[in-house]
């Protein structure tokens, strides 16, 4: 199923545009998704403005006020910054490796030297600075440094599966992963938040990919064929790489910048058939589902073989 193109952001954007990237400091770069876990998506946004800002350039200020020491040293230069699902690794010349999870709380913040901070500094969790530009972390409850022998044996980073966001994700893997949880039978909706079958899908494309393939968010997976989970996986990693380099997360591009198809639009007209969006929750931490019940019916089996 082809999924919309989301309106991209122009290439390079001069420093001075305001809300343009990380460098027009201040910024949050979860800014249009207040109150929501960052997905995937913004995990990479905020991976290429860290690494276009920070990376191999000597951090003359490292702070990190939560982390047992020892911390890497004023000097020290960021290799390579890597999103992997919703999780941020920053690896220094040193061998540490910065791991961040900012689940619904955190942010990271870009400034100019000298510039107020949009947060209380008893907020921040880490603190990278060069000559040019002060990242912040504000208010992450995981942030932790690993070596590398730590790194591959991390219980959560280790049992993650294919990031959805990387063209090249092996979705064989991620059905193949599906397979594996089907006793007790999981829901759809409920699968496609496990970041251990594909990471970085959220809340938000969850419900969106699932409108799209006219799914009931509560159909059991045993109930949907390998060949329409692997499409479903592929439209839902097409979706998260649309927004990678977009200003507003856009899934409904035809209803203009930020538009989405039901996430968030409870009691709204649906976009295709005007019947008004449903919301209820689902699975054992109770999300909110959004579904349209005309284009979503509630079903026993699915058709697709």
């Amino acid at each position: 199923m082809p999924v919309p193109r989301a309106r991209r952001r122009p290439a390079d954007p001069p420093v001075h545009a305001p809300d343009a990237d990380l460098r027009a400091a201040p910024v949050d770069v979860i800014r249009t998704y207040p109150g929501a876990m960052p997905e995937g998506d913004t995990i990479h946004r905020v991976a290429a403005s860290l690494r276009r800002s920070l990376g191999d350039r000597p951090l003359t200020r490292i702070e990190l006020p939560r982390v047992p020491r020892p911390h890497p040293t004023p000097g020290s230069r960021i290799q390579q910054v890597e999103a992997r699902g919703k999780h941020l690794l920053l690896h220094l010349d040193g061998g540490s490796i910065l791991h961040t999870h900012l689940r619904m709380s955190g942010s990271w913040h870009l400034y100019r030297p000298g510039q107020r901070w949009g947060r209380a500094r008893a907020a921040a969790r880490v603190v990278l600075a060069t000559d040019d530009a002060v990242a912040v972390c504000f208010l992450a409850p995981i942030v932790e440094l690993l070596d590398a022998q730590a790194l591959r044996r991390h219980p959560s980073l280790r049992a993650l599966g294919p990031d959805l966001c990387d063209p090249a994700a092996d979705l064989d893997e991620a059905v193949h992963r599906l397979a594996a949880l089907r006793v007790p039978p999981p829901t759809i909706g409920e699968v496609l938040l496990d970041q251990r079958v594909a990471c970085g899908v959220g809340n938000v494309y969850r419900c969106d990919v699932l409108f799209l393939h006219g799914l009931d968010p509560a159909t059991p997976i045993q109930d949907i064929s390998a060949r329409r989970l692997r499409a479903l996986l592929a439209d839902a990693g097409e979706l998260l790489r649309a927004n990678v380099t977009t200003v507003e997360r856009t899934t409904a591009p035809q209803a203009g910048p930020g538009a989405l198809w039901v996430h968030g639009r409870g009691g709204a007209p649906c976009r295709r058939c005007a019947t008004p969006i449903e919301v209820s929750r689902l699975g054992e931490q109770a999300r909110h589902v959004y579904r349209c019940p005309r284009c979503q019916p509630s079903r026993a089996c699915d058709g697709d073989s």
